[in-house]
């Protein structure tokens, strides 16, 4: 199988058939199958689905809500393309960019392509603007340079797609992740078209989540396999931090000063205390890093290919 397209849905009656007409059209020359992910739909979503169902796609139904990056995270999960596209179910993405995208990777020897929305047809104040605070946001904490976070549509080499490791909402961060995987990616301009059914499930609540999920992509980038380099080097300062205050009061007691009623006798304490917590936190983080690949025998290494002699067992 050529390519797989990964498809997750919610409260998507009326984009269906129309989604189904488009991906047929303009995909007729590549052997593909489609692979749905309905994530919870209050709608007639799934009825509708199945009515329409080509012979070459497949659905898959949750049993209740999981969100967007548990919804692809399933289609690729069932995906068996050695290509794997994924884009959003409401017609935003236009899925005649796809061919333009696999002769863009080809071409250039890309491990994946992510879109960019030219002209991006939503809102200005309750989508452009955050969307664009969130983008150059991440771009400088990831020191990942897309432009582009929030779009789905992307294409990935199989092997990259399946090994991303997307759990919670990180879907936003997967050029993060792929960047964590040692892909080669690259951005090109996509069509986006304004939204013709049903009611967008972004606003501006979900910016603390996003917020959260930063954080710990930030975490996971930098110190994923090293987090004593964190927590020591903090627990280090503030405990030495904490010692030197120490020692100061100390010398002024000895020179017969009070200290007792001192602010500073309290900030030296809780600096002391304080390090050796996070010192005591980076050794239990080694430790469940250590046993996360250990217990199921994961490697904190890729190999891209061997090249030489090798060995038969």
């Amino acid at each position: 199988m050529k390519l797989s397209v990964v498809i997750p849905l919610m409260n998507e009656e009326e984009s269906v058939e129309p989604l189904f007409e488009a991906l047929a059209g303009t995909l007729a020359d590549i052997e593909h199958e489609i692979v749905l992910v309905d994530d919870g739909s209050t709608d007639g979503t799934v009825d509708t689905a199945r009515k329409h169902l080509p012979a070459n796609a497949k659905l898959l139904v949750f049993n209740k809500n999981y969100g967007q990056t548990t919804a692809l995270a399933a289609g690729i999960d069932h995906a068996e393309g050695e290509l794997i596209a994924t884009m959003d179910g409401d017609l935003q993405n236009d899925p005649s960019d796809i061919p333009s995208m696999i002769i863009f990777l080809e071409e250039n020897g890309l491990d994946v392509v992510a879109g960019r929305r030219a002209g991006r047809k939503d809102g200005m104040f309750l989508r452009k603007i955050p969307s664009k605070i969130a983008n150059t946001l991440i771009r400088t904490l990831t020191d990942v340079h897309i432009r582009d976070y929030g779009c789905t549509l992307k294409v990935f080499r199989k092997e990259v797609a399946k090994n991303l490791g997307l759990y919670g909402e990180l879907h936003r961060f997967i050029p993060v992740l792929v960047q964590l995987y040692g892909a080669k990616m690259a951005e090109m301009d996509v069509r986006h078209h304004e939204r013709r059914y049903g009611r967008s499930k972004y606003g501006l609540g979900r910016t603390f989540k996003v917020l959260s999920d930063l954080l710990f992509m930030v975490f996971f980038q930098k110190f994923g396999q090293k987090p004593m380099h964190l927590f020591g080097s903090l627990g280090f300062i503030a405990f030495f931090s904490g010692m030197a205050i120490n020692l100061y009061l100390l010398l002024l007691k000895l020179f017969g000063q009070e200290i007792g009623g001192r602010p500073m006798l309290m900030l030296g304490v809780i600096l002391t205390f304080t390090g050796i917590q996070l010192i005591t936190t980076g050794f239990i983080a080694e430790f469940i890093m250590r046993t996360y690949y250990e217990s199921q025998n994961k490697k904190p290494y890729i190999i891209r290919d061997i090249v030489g002699k090798k060995t038969h067992q």
